[in-house]
């Protein structure tokens, strides 16, 4: 069956703070270890009253300190915003402090606004792409001292060098898709906000794949958003908090996470509607049943290697259990699959 994860932003409530939001991370991390989800991601945006993860890497110690077995990373850090070698001495800290859990996945976006990304970028050429090159130069911060270049001005990355640390490329355009394939690397799509182009990137990425010694075959990851609740009546309130958030964003005013309403008629405009409904077609929202029929419609349709859970519940008890439900909803379908293997063989 294909292994579930979870990205969480660390969700800063409406009348909550960030401390409760990052004791609310490593809560729900606990629970999807218990639930034998595979990774813990969490993602770097900076400026956002309703996100408490700008500080990544310390999330994730955070958060790999209160586990013991799943992957802990990040969804992603947003590379343009640091220098390599720094981002090479946090996840070699890491793998040092929790060896064999640790991700890192990286961004090519600034996770923020333009005047924000000037702020995190001081003195770095911003009109110029260097992602690629970025990343090779992370690459070579991990490989052993002794494979490294003879002389002596090379800089080593301590903790860093030698130490195993999967790189994965996020994104929600092509041009990810065709770097994680030219470096042989695995790939995650945001379709969990941005799925125009998920179809095409996977394509792209499984078409241009060079095989790598840690990556032989491609190796695809999408997020998704899944609401899970009782009712489909009390997943789509719950939903909510999600749709008036980002048409908070759009509108230019950011606010922490609010409480469901019944309703959002009466909150957003006709188009503003159809933003919502197109940024997030691809959530599953809904009751067991739904949600498993959502979920399986997903997986044939793209593929993946791997599924990745985006939910942001104003509620924290109702997001663990949403998160239950999947879990049961994964199991049934590995079942499922199971069983018609099974009946498969002569």
């Amino acid at each position: 069956m294909v292994p579930f994860s979870v990205l969480d932003l660390a969700p800063i409530r409406q009348g909550g703070d960030a401390a409760q939001a990052l004791r609310d991370s490593r809560d729900l991390a606990q629970q999807a270890e218990r639930l034998g989800y595979r990774r813990f991601w969490l993602a770097e945006h900076h400026n956002m009253p309703g996100i408490a993860s700008a500080a990544t890497s310390v999330v994730i110690a955070h958060v790999a300190a209160g586990t013991s077995t799943i992957r802990v990373g990040s969804g992603g850090v947003m590379l343009p915003n640091h220098a390599p070698l720094v981002i090479a001495e946090q996840f070699g800290t890491l793998t040092a402090l929790f060896p064999g859990r640790i991700d890192l996945g990286l961004g090519r976006a600034p996770g923020t606004d333009q005047l924000t990304a000037q702020a995190l970028r001081r003195g770095r050429n911003e009109s110029v792409d260097t992602f690629p090159e970025d990343v090779v130069e992370l690459q070579a911060y991990f490989r052993p001292p002794e494979k490294a270049a003879s002389s002596r001005s090379v800089v080593t990355a301590v903790p860093g060098a030698g130490m195993e640390v999967p790189i994965w490329l996020l994104g929600s355009s092509l041009f990810s898709a065709q770097v994680a394939a030219a470096l042989g690397l695995p790939f995650a799509f945001a379709s969990h906000f941005a799925p125009d182009l998920l179809h095409d990137a996977l394509a792209i990425y499984r078409q241009e794949y060079r095989p790598s010694r840690e990556w032989p075959r491609p190796h695809a990851m999408a997020c998704i958003g899944v609401y899970a609740a009782e009712t489909d009546d009390e997943a789509r309130r719950l939903f909510t908090s999600l749709q008036q958030s980002f048409v908070a964003l759009r509108r230019g005013r950011p606010t922490p996470l609010p409480a469901p309403v019944d309703t959002m008629d009466g909150r957003w405009s006709a188009p503003e509607r159809a933003m919502v409904e197109h940024a997030f077609r691809e959530a599953v929202v809904g009751a067991r049943e739904t949600v498993r029929r959502g979920i399986e419609a997903f997986l044939k349709r793209t593929g993946v290697d791997e599924l990745m859970v985006n939910t942001a519940m104003f509620d924290h008890a109702a997001c663990v259990r949403s998160f239950e439900i999947l879990a049961e909803v994964r199991d049934a379908l590995g079942t499922q699959k199971a069983q018609s293997v099974t009946r498969s063989i002569p």
